[in-house]
């Protein structure tokens, strides 16, 4: 009998107790079909990213007379050339480390991403990029269900969430991911020392290893016990790497590092899902200021991702790593009287990597409130690329498989190309 996470907690899993510091549930995530040596790392930025403050358009006088305390200046932005449409854009100051991997040709920025109608809810929002279905919200994830699709049996630790809550993005009909924010705490929690410990381990290997068929939440409950017990020793190692060089003591750089312990320790983790929070600045959002809130959220990011990357081009490992970033919308383009940005719609999402084609791709808004190219009244960037195009690039370029099932429609896009 086949029997699936949702079903096993229906019956009762509070009936159920392991004495692990781990993740309640260890199972499937299967590895890319034809891409086995690659990794994604899925960067969600929570709270809503001002993507005017990210990417600058910093020669469109609208943008300066509607935000005339957020606005970067033009001579501090750091200038990365047109897009397609001729417009001169510019990252935020403060994301100098994006800068140096932009001009090396490997990250892409797509430009007034999004979908019709956009909820501008900080929870519908997440659920819509997360299920890539404006439509239905409430269903698995985009990744979640491209899981689905790949063969068993798997590595229990193919997949691996830094945050102890589990990220729709990743949730799954048939598989589970496990949730490790601390690679120092994953481990069998036993009142013994020593020896008399290793024995408590022994012995709950055994206890685990008996499934029965007919007693199917006691085989599921042992199977899962099974593979978290398999993994203890490979995620410990991952606590021992000393990195090339120094991340960021934040809670976004430590989850880098662990992901790049992953990775350099070969522990099997194919996609990786980080966030960092604070995104949501409807008041004093202080853009340019050293101490200001968005100041530090992009100080954040660049040191986190900064490192990241060093540490991989120091191990030869870029070439087989992909970050994909994406926030639930962008915030409004007009400052409110709190000196902060509201709830907006078209976004700015990024993709860094060896194998990426760095550049900008689609076009940037006129911030003049008459033009086509904003909403709601010209308080809103309209979106311009439907968000799932750009999955479906990592789906089929990267994942390597058919990105149609998995997102329910064909949102291939040819001049969408940064893979």
């Amino acid at each position: 009998m086949k029997f699936t996470r949702r079903e096993f907690i229906k019956g009762g899993v509070s009936a159920f107790t392991v004495g692990f510091a781990a993740p309640a549930f260890l199972s499937d995530l299967a590895l890319a079909q034809g891409a086995s040596d690659r990794n994604l790392v899925v960067l969600y930025l929570s709270g809503g990213n001002d993507a005017l403050s990210m990417l600058v358009p910093y020669t469109d006088s609208f943008y300066y007379s509607r935000r005339p305390t957020l606005a970067v200046p033009a001579g501090n932005v750091l200038q990365i050339g047109g897009d397609s449409s001729g417009k001169p854009l510019g990252l935020h100051p403060r994301l100098t480390g994006l800068k140096q991997i932009y001009d090396q040709g490997q990250l892409a920025l797509v430009q007034r991403t999004g979908y019709q109608n956009s909820s501008r809810s900080h929870f519908l929002g997440t659920d819509i990029w997360s299920t890539a279905n404006p439509g239905n919200a409430t269903g698995t994830g985009w990744l979640g269900r491209y899981l689905d699709t790949l063969p068993s049996p798997v590595d229990p630790l193919a997949g691996w969430s830094t945050v102890r809550e589990l990220p729709r993005t990743l949730r799954s009909d048939k598989v589970s991911v496990p949730a490790i924010p601390n690679v120092a705490g994953y481990a069998l929690q036993s009142p013994n020392t020593g020896v008399e410990a290793t024995y408590s381990r022994t012995g709950l290997s055994a206890l685990a290893s008996h499934l029965p068929p007919e007693r199917p939440h006691l085989s599921f409950v042992n199977g899962t016990a099974q593979a978290a017990l398999a993994t203890l020793d490979r995620v410990g190692s991952v606590a021992t790497y000393v990195p090339t060089v120094p991340y960021p003591n934040t809670g976004l750089g430590q989850a880098f590092l662990a992901v790049a312990g992953a990775m350099v320790r070969g522990i099997g983790t194919k996609v990786f899902w980080v966030q960092t929070g604070g995104f949501d600045t409807h008041a004093s959002q202080g853009v340019n200021q050293a101490n200001g809130a968005y100041w530090g959220l992009m100080n954040t990011v660049n040191g986190a991702v900064g490192a990241f990357y060093t540490d991989l081009a120091n191990h030869g490992l870029l070439g087989n790593t992909m970050i994909l970033q994406f926030s639930e919308f962008g915030r409004r383009i007009s400052e409110n009287v709190s000196t902060g940005t509201d709830h907006g719609a078209g976004a700015v999402m990024l993709a860094i990597g060896g194998n990426v084609r760095g550049g900008l791709y689609g076009t940037a808004p006129s911030l003049n409130p008459s033009s086509p190219t904003l909403e709601n009244n010209g308080n809103d960037v309209r979106y311009e690329t439907d968000f799932r195009s750009v999955y479906a690039q990592v789906i089929e370029n990267w994942l390597g498989t058919n990105s149609i099932p998995i997102l329910g429609g064909d949102f291939r896009q040819p001049t969408l190309s940064f893979i």
